[in-house]
């Protein structure tokens, strides 16, 4: 309906909303873009992102904004192994994209970090719960339980201790040290975009753990819609190194063809 839109991630709200309706989405590396005119709800995980039909206007708005938009590359693809708990129609159309991408020829190493990917993304549900129930205790005061579900989060998010808050913090930092390691052996990793196809009904927005270990870790990430043969559509989700957007975003334009096409 628009060629592009801007959205804001603290979890996976840029990511998985395109994983679900077969579009792309881009979450900058943090820090990259400005935040000034945003509300804010976590101040070490709030990040700009953007939502495209395709990776290629996702480059181009990229490069229109008057960033740098690198070159193509041949690099090393990781794959997070072992495959995340997610849903079968995820699994199933994951997995073939990852075969789809050997068959091309491309070089893809497993990569053993999904035990570093579960706790980092209960990391970052309880900085966001810290963050964002002190930032809007003060709203929360004021409106109570008109916020509904902001109120909730105020009301946990104030339960949690200073030292749970820190020690989430230092398991993220630990993990930035860790990831920046991995990236240079194999300077994109694939991971799914989502847990499965979108939610039944209006109750839930989903389920945010494949992308907030990648938001906590503060790198770009950018979802690209799989081929699937039939039911709901599903995202791919390629990542980088802190900084490395360029490389991300030209990589996702690369790959795009084969993995949206049946064989």
């Amino acid at each position: 309906m628009v060629p592009v839109s801007i959205g804001t991630q603290t979890l996976g709200s840029v990511l998985r909303p395109a994983s679900y309706c077969g579009v792309t989405g881009f979450k900058a590396s943090f820090g990259v873009l400005p935040m000034e005119g945003v509300l804010p709800f976590s101040h070490s995980l709030d990040t700009l992102g953007f939502f495209t039909a395709s990776p290629a206007d996702m480059l181009l708005l990229w490069e229109a904004l008057g960033q740098p938009i690198g070159k193509r590359e041949d690099v090393a693809l990781g794959v997070v192994e072992p495959l995340p708990d997610v849903d079968a129609p995820m699994a199933s159309a994951f997995r073939d994209t990852v075969a789809r991408l050997r068959k091309r020829g491309l070089a893809i190493k497993p990569v053993a970090i999904t035990p570093m990917l579960i706790p980092l993304a209960e990391a970052a549900s309880l900085v966001m719960f810290y963050e964002g129930a002190r930032f809007h205790e003060q709203r929360y005061k004021e409106y109570g339980d008109r916020l509904l579900d902001l109120a909730d989060l105020v009301r946990s998010g104030l339960k949690i201790p200073d030292q749970r808050y820190r020690e989430a913090l230092s398991l993220i930092a630990q993990s930035k040290q860790r990831i920046a390691e991995l990236y240079q052996s194999t300077p994109v990793i694939l991971a799914p975009a989502a847990t499965g196809p979108a939610p039944l009904g209006l109750n839930s927005t989903g389920d945010a753990r494949m992308n907030s270990p990648w938001t906590a870790l503060g790198t770009p990430a950018i979802s690209v819609p799989m081929h699937v043969a039939e039911g709901l559509p599903v995202g791919i989700q390629l990542t980088a190194a802190l900084g490395q957007d360029a490389r991300v975003l030209q990589m996702a334009a690369q790959l795009a063809p084969v993995i949206g096409s049946p064989s």
